[in-house]
């Protein structure tokens, strides 16, 4: 499975058509330990291996690399499907002595796949594809022809209990009326993916000034001084989830029963979309054509400037005059009005009439 929460998402359409293309199989997931919860109760997923990431960079699951290619032996199974593009990953499933290895030649690490997928290029450079298509190129070449690509994810009973017992606690039920707002300040790419925190703290307090709204704030743990940030400008109080050491199988159910996703272009963009939740989404440098997930409750927000897409992690440009003028010159009003669009009755049921469901 990817390393990132939002490619993770991007991929369940790929397990199940892995899953519908091969019925009988037992299909196991490796992924990253804090990304299981997202996982674990997935129908076409019949059990885990979890690594982690260690500080220095590594990955480990209480081991090391080659203990980890030993456990994948033992599993003796007779195919890997790489969804990462990363040569590490070809050379754990080959150390492994997997047969069949599958997955795009790319990172130098064609002579490890026993089948080798080719990405497209053009003029030596590769062509922007969405992930979810690019995922699911794989299953297609295995020989699936009605891979459905919308993005579901699934909760258990007892994080459903968990979240409305935490939303309950902050005041908020289901029936109380008022929009359940869900914001994300960070995004794990880089500081140049990211829109500034009062503003996201400006848009939070409009929400409840003008909608009263109840907030969540969201984020990695890695985010805490990004989220004290967004704490340390808003007028009201927000409930900050990332301090109640919550997993991510407590934060689907939380995201499923909002009116609104407002974020950068990371996890909770595609976990939102996945789960059928209205979301603004603001990007800076990175270029929607390689994450468009065609969900017709998005509004995409970005700053006409001349340099992005750029795909950098930080400016190029730091301390000159267009410095991160991608996200800088995104305005609040336009943020703050797309926010209200989606929580309008019509807009949700525009979107439902494109999706052709009636059943609102």
């Amino acid at each position: 499975m990817p390393q990132w929460l939002g490619e993770t998402v991007m991929a369940t359409p790929t397990v199940r058509a892995l899953r519908d293309l091969y019925p009988q199989a037992e299909i196991t997931a490796l992924t990253r330990r804090h990304l299981k919860p997202v996982l674990e109760c997935d129908p076409a997923i019949d059990r885990f291996i979890t690594v982690h990431r260690r500080k220095d960079g590594h990955d480990q699951n209480q081991m090391g690399p080659l203990r980890l290619a030993r456990q994948l032996a033992k599993g003796r199974f007779d195919t890997a499907v790489l969804l990462p593009n990363g040569f590490k990953s070809a050379l754990l499933v080959r150390t492994a002595g997997i047969k069949r290895r599958v997955g795009y030649d790319r990172d130098g690490r064609g002579g490890l796949l026993t089948d080798r997928l080719l990405p497209r290029r053009a003029t030596g450079r590769y062509v922007p594809v969405p992930t979810i298509d690019y995922f699911l190129g794989i299953p297609r070449y295995l020989g699936a022809t009605h891979a459905d690509p919308r993005m579901i994810l699934h909760t258990s009973d007892e994080n459903e209990t968990k979240a409305q017992k935490l939303l309950r606690d902050h005041g908020w039920t289901d029936k109380s009326g008022r929009p359940l707002v869900i914001v994300s300040p960070g995004a794990l790419y880089g500081p140049a993916k990211t829109w500034d925190a009062g503003h996201f703290a400006e848009v939070a307090d409009r929400l409840i000034n003008e909608h009263q709204a109840v907030v969540v704030l969201n984020g990695a743990a890695k985010e805490r001084p990004l989220l004290n940030h967004v704490l340390a400008h808003a007028k009201h109080e927000l409930i900050d989830f990332q301090a109640k050491n919550e997993n991510l199988g407590v934060l689907m159910p939380i995201i499923r029963r909002a009116s609104l996703v407002l974020s950068n272009d990371t996890g909770s963009r595609h976990m939102a979309a996945a789960l059928g939740v209205p979301v603004v989404t603001i990007f800076g440098p990175t270029d929607p054509a390689w994450s468009e997930i065609n969900f017709p409750w998005e509004r995409q927000i970005h700053a006409d400037i001349y340099c992005r897409p750029c795909q950098k992690k930080k400016c190029p440009l730091r301390n000159t005059p267009e410095d991160h003028q991608c996200m800088t010159m995104v305005d609040v009003d336009q943020v703050y009005q797309a926010a209200c669009e989606l929580l309008a009755p019509h807009g949700r049921s525009n979107a439902l009439v494109a999706q052709g469901q009636t059943d609102a």
